[in-house]
């Protein structure tokens, strides 16, 4: 009879790569694994690893058997959530977020994960939205914290909070006082962040929207690279407002007010159709109570409120 032993052995050997990271990745011997692998190919009489060659290599009975090992595997984890209390649940959990998340509100989540799930394992990965859209789709991540920058039917998304954009420069950069329109703004050297990032696709279709094109942009994919090129006074740029207000009141930026004002950004969680878990809606759930733009480097341990 089929075990769950051997699925797990069969599904981590081709999600990984080999059978040494498989039996790595389930605290066992290489021998266990390929012993449990050897014990699907005697009871279905067919080989599942092309054995001429020298990676793990799936033969194409093999990736049949991968697929369904991921299905019966998924099935059985939701099950295991749905009966068991959640002081019990074990499991990994792969969650991408973007930088502005990890520099924010990502310590208070991992903290309320903790709390609820003591023996839920995280695995966090900090990258662009787009990458983290795909390796939702790849099944790489579990779940991610976006901007609300995609719209694909294979990833549901919901809402968990939003975050407010302005614009922002070097004190003296731009004439001070008064009102600017957005047309002004963009006569000036503009730092955006690009097609690479969630917020920068937004925005940038936002700026189309009204009329506005950048006479000289640079862009910059990385927060922190951003954040410092504007306070060294290279150009202005549209910068989460409430979590720098200790920057704007120690005269390293001033905020520009500039009409139409940006529209706040969203944030969703997106996850696989087909992913759907207990786990992970509860996560979804505390993200929603955790996600709070207004401070940068939040330590463990405080008292959350939300943007």
């Amino acid at each position: 009879m089929m075990t769950f032993k051997q699925l797990e052995a069969l599904y981590w050997i081709g999600q990984l790569g080999g059978f040494s990271q498989a039996a790595h990745k389930l605290h066992t011997t290489q021998s266990a694994v390929s012993k449990r692998v050897h014990e699907l190919e005697q009871l279905f009489e067919t080989e599942l690893f092309d054995r001429s060659q020298r990676s793990a290599r799936l033969t194409e009975k093999g990736e049949e058997m991968f697929l369904l090992a991921r299905k019966l595997l998924t099935q059985r984890d939701a099950a295991v959530e749905q009966f068991s209390r959640p002081e019990v649940i074990e499991r990994r959990v792969r969650i991408g977020f973007t930088e502005l998340s990890a520099m924010t509100w990502l310590p208070a989540l991992v903290e309320a994960i903790q709390r609820a799930y003591p023996k839920v394992v995280i695995e966090p990965t900090v990258d662009s939205s787009p990458v983290l859209r795909d390796r939702v789709l790849a099944d790489e991540l579990d779940l991610v914290f976006v901007p609300d920058a995609f719209s694909d039917a294979r990833i549901p998304s919901v809402r968990v909070g939003q975050v407010e954009h302005v614009w922002m420069c070097k004190p003296g950069l731009v004439r001070a006082g008064g009102l600017m329109r957005l047309h002004e703004i963009a006569q000036h050297r503009m730092l955006v962040q690009g097609p690479q990032s969630g917020t920068g696709r937004v925005y940038d279709a936002w700026m189309k929207a009204q009329g506005a094109e950048p006479a000289e942009a640079i862009v910059v994919s990385n927060l922190v690279a951003m954040l410092g090129l504007v306070v060294s006074g290279i150009g202005v740029s549209y910068l989460p407002h409430r979590c720098l207000s200790p920057l704007l009141a120690a005269g390293m930026l001033t905020k520009l007010e500039v009409q139409p004002a940006l529209p706040p950004m969203s944030y969703v969680a997106m996850h696989k159709g087909e992913h759907r878990s207990s786990l992970i809606a509860s996560i979804v759930v505390l993200a929603r109570e955790c996600c709070d733009f207004t401070r940068m480097f939040q330590g463990l341990g405080q008292t959350f409120v939300r943007a």
